[in-house]
């Protein structure tokens, strides 16, 4: 099942959700190695055969068009970075005219819009004032009967005259001081675009990166902590399993072995297990589905495979093991254990691998491994790297070493039948 899985590089999520985390982890860690591995053969791959063409082109070459670099001095392919060559501007000079630039058009904005007020005031000032100034002359001049228009003429156009340089004068001043302002504004919108920007970039830039940094250190640590508490965890299992002598390359012990077919198992009379007959194989050749899809499958995959193997028995006798369950699903295994003491367990036929899952209490709740019986042996999915050359052992091995690291998990009390008949009886009909 994990050759698959690494094979594939996938899961199926309905098998990813029975997994604990420890399961989980582990299980990621193996498929980053199988990526790496990959990764480094579509590596070499790659290099080969860049280095297969390069000797074709050369050969190529000869005859054929073809592009060649611009070289510096140095032999090297020759490249032109902006802001760093000959002649061009550095960065921080670009930047400074940019913010000159923005301040003066802005200025040059506010200065158009304030001198077109200033002009409409002026015009407005001076219009009234001839306005007024003539209906003087009107009322003054035109109302007596005087024989010298002419004069009276002339002095309006003299009047009028100096009206309008004082209207030129007061344009020309008006136009100063709005030159004056505009100078003055440009240099405030510089000095007060320039401190945003040195503003923005110590403060909100560096505390915005500041904090995607520490995020990332803390994701980064997080998975490294994982990663590492994977690695060790895979290692003390097979150095553990190494020094006790139970790492199975076993497979052998299992081809040729076959029950007599007039060998039967007696169970006590007095026990609750039913009495199981192993009398003689099935006519039908059995051809294992890739993964199980009913009850009735598992059932025959259990009987065709497993019971050769005695799965489910006590070691060296024929009765059944009180650990081991039939066909039931994680939250009736929860209730078996719910009242037992923290280190309870049980083992059940699974429905989503061919396999067990392994049923544990702890003192906060439950914990569900998946145990791998494809093959010809017996090992945890994605936490156990070691080989068993049947169930018992793997349960045997767990009841004196912990099953996670991290977990702590002895396999210390089984947890037996609560019907009758047992739940496991279908198997054995």
């Amino acid at each position: 099942m994990l050759q698959q899985i690494l094979r594939d590089m996938y899961i199926d999520p309905e098998l990813l959700a029975e997994l604990n985390e420890e399961q989980k982890q582990i299980l990621f860690y193996k498929m980053r190695e199988e990526q790496l591995r990959r990764w480094k053969e579509r590596e070499e791959k790659a290099r080969l055969e860049e280095a297969v063409l390069r000797k074709t082109a050369r050969r190529n070459q000869s005859n054929g068009k073809r592009v060649q670099w611009l070289r510096g001095k140095d032999g090297e392919v020759w490249v032109w970075v902006m802001g760093e060559g000959p002649g061009d501007k550095p960065y921080e000079q670009i930047s400074e005219e940019l913010i000159a630039e923005r301040a003066r058009q802005q200025a040059q904005r506010e200065a158009e819009e304030l001198w077109r007020q200033k002009e409409a005031e002026i015009t407005k000032k001076f219009r009234d004032a001839m306005a007024q100034e003539k209906a003087r002359i009107v009322a003054e001049k035109w109302k007596i009967e005087t024989e010298d228009r002419k004069a009276a003429k002339l002095e309006e156009e003299k009047i009028q005259e100096e009206l309008k340089k004082r209207e030129e004068e007061e344009r020309q001043k008006g136009e100063e001081q709005i030159r004056q302002q505009e100078e003055i504004r440009a240099k405030e919108l510089y000095l007060s675009l320039k401190q945003a920007q040195q503003h923005s970039q110590h403060s909100d830039d560096d505390q915005e990166w500041e904090e995607q940094l520490r995020r990332s250190k803390a994701a980064d640590e997080e998975r490294s902590h994982k990663a590492r508490r994977a690695r060790d965890e895979y290692r003390r299992q097979s150095l553990r399993a190494i020094q006790k002598g139970r790492v199975a390359g076993l497979s052998n012990l299992f081809q040729g072995t076959s029950l007599n077919n007039d060998q039967e198992i007696k169970l006590n009379n007095n026990s609750s297990s039913p009495l199981l007959s192993l009398s003689a194989a099935s006519s039908n050749i059995w051809e294992r589905p890739s993964r199980p899809f009913s009850r009735d499958v598992i059932i025959r995959w259990f009987k065709e495979e497993q019971i050769p193997r005695r799965a489910g028995f006590e070691r060296n006798t024929n009765r059944i093991a009180q650990w081991f369950h039939g066909i039931i699903s994680r939250q009736e295994a929860e209730e078996l254990l719910m009242n037992k003491s923290e280190g309870t367990f049980l083992v059940r036929v699974s429905e989503k691998i061919w396999g067990y899952a392994l049923s544990y209490r702890q003192q906060s709740g439950f914990k569900h491994f998946l145990v791998d019986a494809s093959g010809d042996f017996y090992s945890f999915l994605g936490v156990d790297p070691n080989r068993h050359a049947t169930l018992t052992d793997l349960i045997d091995f767990h009841k004196e070493e912990i099953i996670t690291s991290s977990g702590g998990e002895l396999l210390l009390e089984p947890c037996g039948q609560q019907k009758n008949p047992p739940d496991y009886s279908p198997l054995f009909e």
